[in-house]
Order: structure tokens, then sequence, then C-alpha cells
């Protein structure tokens, strides 16, 4: 297996403002125009895509975008992600290679759930790289932040995770 450093270098990634690295790698040149529907509006490619990797101890803060995210998993630690829909139960799946341990190779996050990713063995040489798509196409203006203390009001029990994420 490759170190993180190599991979990042590799796939020339920068730092990610959730946390991590990250490359956009693919924008269709196709699009949507979107008109006063609340979320998307104007012109938004079809799809987006991005190599994103985490190391040992980093996490992907928690967030929502307003559309679909779809993460396929490639190499290093298994990465779990974890998500709070705004009206059903938090859940959490985890990207690997262990089917028979309930990971993963791909799975998707639904438009506007708020959703963050921690690396299942946060020793000191790990990572986990993936690939995240967005359709329609994610924009830098669509990434929110989720709030501590909003987030601890809807979701009480989940206090742990939250903390982690946030």
């Amino acid at each position: 297996m490759q170190k993180a450093d190599f991979w990042i270098e590799h796939l020339g990634l920068a730092r990610h403002p959730e946390g991590g690295y990250y490359r956009e790698n693919y924008r269709s040149g196709g699009f949507y125009t979107f008109t006063d529907n609340g979320k998307l509006n104007g012109k938004r490619a079809w799809a987006t895509s991005i190599f994103y990797l985490l190391k040992n101890t980093e996490r992907s803060r928690l967030h929502r975008i307003h559309s679909d995210e779809l993460w396929f998993y490639h190499d290093g630690s298994p990465l779990t992600v974890h998500v709070f829909p705004e009206d059903n139960e938090p859940s959490s799946f985890t990207l690997g290679l262990s089917a028979d341990k309930g990971q993963v190779i791909q799975e998707t996050v639904p438009a506007g759930s708020w959703f963050g990713a921690l690396p299942e063995n946060p020793d000191e040489e790990s990572y986990s790289l993936v690939s995240c798509v967005v359709a329609p196409g994610f924009e830098f203006g669509d990434l929110v932040f989720a709030r501590r203390d909003t987030m601890l009001e809807k979701f009480p029990l989940h206090r742990k995770i939250i903390e982690q994420l946030t």
C-alpha cells in the first residue's frame, strides 16, 4: 500500500475546506439550468467528480450540499461516512473492501443530508482514498458547514460523533 503523501503528490491533491485533500478530476461539459427552485439556481454541470483523501487523524467536517453525492472506495483504511438526514434517523456506512464486515465499495449520500467522515484506522501511516461524484455538479457556494449546537439540539443521541465531526 502506498503512503498518503505519495497519493497527494501523484494525484496533485490540494487542501479541502472540509478537511483532507482533493482534486476535481471531472466536470461534465453539459449542464442543467435551474430557475427559482430554492436551492440550485443557474447553470449547473450534470456531474462533477473529485479524488478525496483523508490522512490518519483528519476528518471530513459535518456539512451538506444540495445534490446527491456518490462515494467510491479506492485505497487505504476503511472510511466511515456519517449521514444525518433532515427527515430521518442518522445512519452511517463504511467504505472498504471487507464486505464480510459490512463494508461497501460505493454508497450514496442523499441531497440535503448533513454528513462527514472519519478513517476507521487512525494509526500513524493510515489514510483513506476515495472518489466522490456529485450530481447535479458541485459548486463551492453550496457547501454549508454544520453548527455543533444546532446538530446537538436536533440529534442529541449522537453527541460523540457530532463533536468529532464539528
